[in-house]
């Protein structure tokens, strides 16, 4: 399995703003499709944000659509997502997860099988 690390979770109150990284560890982005998914609590993980082995594709199902931005770095050793005007429904574990989904699998968590350790945000006042 490949190894991904998350980092930037933390509090963030209502209507800020938050980045998430996660780093390649001996791999490259650049050849597996790379998404964002959030656990809440006592909820099923969702997918957040998803981007597709060329780059060329993003897509942000659900809430974070038009308020998330995924993205990768020139190395091809981050993928970051960018999250504003956080609410508290935002709340939960973030992973990210590379593997190569089908197009109409790329926010389906079964379609991934390697995975960060996760990282919690928390909004809140």
């Amino acid at each position: 399995h490949l190894q991904l690390v998350e980092s930037g979770g933390g509090l963030v109150q209502p209507g800020g703003s938050l980045t998430l990284s996660c780093s390649a560890q001996g791999f490259w982005f650049d050849n597996y499709a790379v998404a964002w998914f959030r656990q809440a609590p006592g909820m099923q993980r969702e997918g957040v944000a998803c981007m597709s082995v060329s780059g060329n594709t993003k897509r942000y199902p659900g809430s974070g659509n038009g308020r998330f931005t995924i993205s990768r770095d020139g190395s091809g050793t981050k993928v970051y997502l960018q999250m504003n005007s956080l609410q508290s429904e935002a709340t939960g574990v973030y992973y990210c997860a590379a593997d190569i989904p089908s197009v109409q699998a790329m926010y389906d968590p079964s379609a991934y099988d390697n995975w960060g350790q996760g990282t919690q945000v928390t909004v809140s006042s």
